[in-house]
């Protein structure tokens, strides 16, 4: 249910009240699944392992708790906001330091606001987090059109140079004048896309994955040891990582219909991102070893996330708006704008392909800050939010 707390700008609280029908529903079809045969293979090179998804599934269905989550969340100032025809959910969380800095921050893939949630306490009250007030934000943390919380486009036209706007709009709404902007994955895009637009108040970005890389392929130095590993780690991604991305580009519809009729289909394709989050994320339910914060618990609030508000296959389109749009602007020889903001970059190790400085200046050149890490994967605010937050403080720190 959802309260107008500002008429003027259309902003309007928001809380979740999951009905029980729905979570009985859910349960009932996980217990209801019908399993392939095991795997012939020792490794996950035909896919989501049997073992980690039965695990998944008994955890899911016998220990996860959906309301423990729904009441975090209900702890949060949450509201919505209509831009440009689509209501967007977002998390508002002011510093109680008035001239703390503004920044923006965009889930990915498959991932919700629920993989930013534990950077707030450090991002906002850095003072109760051993961090220093002058380290403080005002977060704002958005569901991207079509995930989560926020409704589904109606039309076509969402891409990431389109939710870049949205943002400036909803940024613009908040009453931030001067502001920063962080994303990974499909955030990242969105992040990259608001440099490149350079809307009135934005002053910097980082990003913590190099999703240029894709279209700069064949201009990355591939001198050093470093280079080759990445560019082998790219390769192998087209190769034979790439079956998610391909069939979200292409029919995101066609996978809809099983991501919304099974919950353990929808986890299996949601597992089944990239190969060092996968590992870890199977060692959390087949070892109950979680590594940082990528547990049981936190894994399954993200894929219920998805399953509650029916939107696998709405998140899958925007994979389809992104193909469509880089396709018709190589069709019309259209090569991005710069960045017109200071760019900062954190390479964590066990992303899709852990860039060195090289790739990060090729595609940004002038990068204003640079840093590689030494643990943490694609999902690094999620699975080590105090490195990750540490950083954001660290690519901001000059632009205050």
């Amino acid at each position: 249910m959802s309260t107008t707390v500002d008429t003027a700008t259309g902003i309007e609280s928001f809380q979740i009240d999951i009905p029980q029908e729905q979570l009985e529903d859910m349960l009932r079809r996980i217990m209801g699944t019908r399993w392939p045969t095991k795997e012939l293979v020792s490794d996950r090179s035909q896919g989501v392992q049997r073992a980690t998804v039965e695990a998944l599934a008994r955890y899911w269905a016998n220990e996860y708790d959906w309301r423990t989550f729904e009441a975090r969340l209900n702890t949060l100032p949450q509201y919505t906001t209509q831009i440009d025809g689509v209501e967007i959910h977002f998390i508002h969380v002011r510093s109680r330091h008035e001239d703390a800095l503004p920044l923006i921050m965009t889930h990915g893939w498959p991932g919700s606001v629920a993989e930013l949630l534990d950077t707030i306490g450090p991002l906002t009250d850095p003072t109760a987090h051993g961090g220093r007030a002058e380290d403080a934000f005002h977060l704002v943390l958005p569901s991207l059109p079509g995930y989560g919380f926020s409704s589904q486009p109606s039309e076509l036209g969402w891409h990431s140079g389109r939710i870049a706007q949205a943002w400036a709009t909803l940024m613009e709404r908040l009453g931030y004048t001067r502001y920063v902007a962080q994303g990974g994955d499909v955030g990242a895009s969105v992040t990259d896309a608001m440099g490149r637009l350079a809307p009135d108040g934005l002053v910097g970005i980082h990003v913590n994955l190099l999703a240029g890389a894709i279209a700069f392929k064949d201009q990355l130095p591939a001198n050093s040891e470093q280079e080759r590993t990445a560019l082998d780690a790219l390769n192998a991604f087209m190769t034979d990582g790439f079956g998610y991305f391909l069939e979200q580009t292409n029919r995101p519809q066609t996978i809809g219909y099983s991501l919304l009729d099974s919950p353990v289909g929808l986890a299996a394709w949601m597992l089944d991102h990239d190969t060092d989050s996968y590992y870890k994320m199977s060692q959390a339910f087949v070892e109950d070893q979680p590594v940082g914060n990528l547990t049981k618990q936190n894994i399954l609030d993200n894929i219920t996330t998805y399953w509650l508000t029916g939107t696998g296959a709405s998140a899958a389109r925007w994979y389809w708006e992104f193909g469509r749009f880089v396709a018709a602007a190589a069709a019309a020889g259209q090569a991005p704008p710069p960045v017109k903001v200071p760019v900062g970059f954190t390479t964590f190790p066990g992303e899709l392909w852990a860039a060195p400085r090289s790739w990060v200046e090729t595609v940004y050149p002038g990068v204003a800050y640079f840093n590689e890490v030494d643990k943490g994967g694609h999902f690094a605010s999620w699975e080590e939010p105090d490195l990750f937050c540490a950083e954001v403080r660290a690519a901001f720190s000059s632009l205050r």
